[in-house]
């Protein structure tokens, strides 16, 4: 027992010094990615794909984000130094498998399952910013990207409209929570503490839009025929 413990402090040491954030950031990233490849398999599953492609789905959905937001920075893609990541995304196979009933004939279980992903995706990347010493307005984009990215790639995909190209609050319920991490930042407020008020915030802003139909302006060109209007 207590070499098994050792052996896991030591792995989140050397995950910590990889992806250059707090061993807590480390956990919330696993959590992340299981939480996010929960909602492309699912996704995948009601659309009748074999388990390869349920897999490839959610192994997009969970690292699609974290990979175009370190090409950016400039960094080796993080999935690429652990294969956890992986192994994460064939245990959410194995999930939906075991729950597939009760998972694809509810509508919020996925509603649940990208929330979760999209709020702790979208503390990483911002934490990641910071970790390389990049200015907050860096840092809430890339946090943006991180937490949105992934499921345009899952919804393009499965042949879907990208969510966050419709009227539903999406990538600005992570602006907001990356606006209030950095609020957090500059006041000097720990790092575990900016990311639980962050990750509160990107809920509670996604699950009142949804259930009180908040929404962005739609743009409408002058050709849109009437019955669209």
């Amino acid at each position: 027992m207590i070499t098994a413990w050792t052996d896991l402090i030591r792995l989140l040491g050397d995950a910590e010094e990889v992806m250059r954030m707090p061993a807590s950031f480390v956990v919330i990233e696993f959590l992340g990615t299981f939480a996010f490849a929960l909602s492309g398999i699912r996704l995948a599953s009601a659309k009748h794909f074999d388990i390869f492609g349920a897999w490839i789905v959610g192994l997009a959905t969970a690292i699609g984000g974290g990979t175009i937001r370190d090409l950016m920075l400039g960094l080796q893609p993080f999935w690429t130094t652990n294969s956890i990541y992986f192994i994460c995304c064939a245990f959410a196979v194995v999930w939906v498998m075991v729950f597939r009933k009760y998972l694809v004939r509810q509508d919020h279980a996925w509603f649940l399952f990208d929330t979760i992903g999209l709020a702790l995706f979208n503390v990483i990347g911002i934490e990641k910013a910071y970790g390389m010493g990049l200015p907050s307005w860096i840092a809430v984009t890339m946090g943006c990207i991180t937490g949105a990215a992934g499921g345009i790639i899952r919804d393009v995909l499965i042949n879907e409209v990208p969510l966050i190209f419709r009227k539903e609050i999406y990538a600005m319920a992570c602006a907001a929570g990356g606006v209030l991490y950095a609020l957090c930042h500059r006041a000097g407020v720990s790092a575990d503490v900016s990311a639980l008020f962050s990750i509160f915030t990107v809920i509670a802003i996604r699950t009142l839009a949804v259930r009180y139909h908040w929404h962005l302006p739609v743009v409408r060109g002058e050709d849109t025929p009437p019955q669209e209007r």
